[in-house]
């Protein structure tokens, strides 16, 4: 980890690290209201550190109102991730398209558990930068396709795999390939991803896969069973912003914003 101030200069407006500090800054935003729903104050330290025009980015994203869609995500990952660690407190963890998350630090892991955050090499380069490395704790430069890298983590234990904001941006063929590479390697756990509904996965010609029914996984693979799933509008009671929350409360209630974006918790 670099002390003092770290250089984010050079990361160009939609680029793929420049999402990664905006998810940084808006939790980071989020932990500094009063009731904050995620507390990451985590996100708020690295932010303090790097050195870049937030001043432009507030202006940009108007985080008063575009926080909560993020961290309502983030949170309902971290309710389902703790509950896995109360149970399996000697748990692998593997977080996928980590980016700049600050999950392995906020949820304070137990002591028997090993965490492992995996990315491209240039995002972890610069994660590397923000948080440190540690016992039980480590960095895997590596992109997600890759076969190699699996065989680096213990096989022999519950394993808690974390796909947040990753598998829509994948074709198809590449996330039944992922799915089937990580349940022949652990030997049994939970998986918790995100998803997008096909029609918006057409609309918005970023994303190449879509999901409508979280049942179509156990088709793919018979080693994986769905559990639950839910939508980040769903839990709008818990936004302490009246405006903001009877928003969200809208949302909630129409399927079709409802349901764009789902989470999702499989078993296998």
């Amino acid at each position: 980890m670099t002390t003092g101030k770290v250089d984010f200069t050079r990361v160009k407006w939609w680029s793929m690290e420049w999402t990664m500090i905006v998810t940084l800054y808006l939790r980071a935003y989020e932990s500094r209201s009063q009731h904050s729903i995620l507390d990451d104050h985590f996100a708020a330290e690295a932010v303090d550190r790097i050195d870049y025009d937030f001043a432009r980015m507030k202006r940009y994203l108007r985080p008063s109102s575009n926080q909560f869609i993020v961290v309502l995500r983030a949170k309902q990952f971290d309710v389902w991730a703790a509950d896995f660690l109360v149970r399996h407190p000697d748990a692998v963890v593997l977080h996928l398209a980590c980016g700049l998350d600050s999950r392995a630090l906020r949820l304070h892991p137990p002591a028997g558990v090993d965490w492992f955050d995996l990315d491209l090499p240039g995002v972890i380069e610069l994660r590397r930068q923000l948080y440190p490395e540690r016992d039980h704790y480590r960095m895997i430069g590596a992109s997600v396709t890759d076969a190699d890298w699996l065989d680096e983590l213990p096989a022999d234990r519950p394993a808690l795999v974390i796909a947040e904001g990753l598998l829509m941006y994948l074709d198809e063929r590449d996330v039944r390939q992922l799915l089937q590479r990580l349940t022949d390697h652990f030997s049994g756990g939970e998986l918790l991803f995100d998803g997008m509904v096909p029609w918006v996965v057409k609309l918005m010609k970023i994303f190449r896969w879509g999901i409508r029914d979280g049942r179509q996984l156990e088709q793919w693979n018979p080693r994986l069973k769905y559990l639950e799933e839910t939508s980040p509008t769903a839990h709008f009671a818990e936004i302490p912003v009246p405006s903001m929350r009877m928003v969200y409360r809208i949302c909630n209630a129409i399927p079709a914003t409802r349901n764009y974006n789902r989470q999702f918790r499989f078993r296998f």
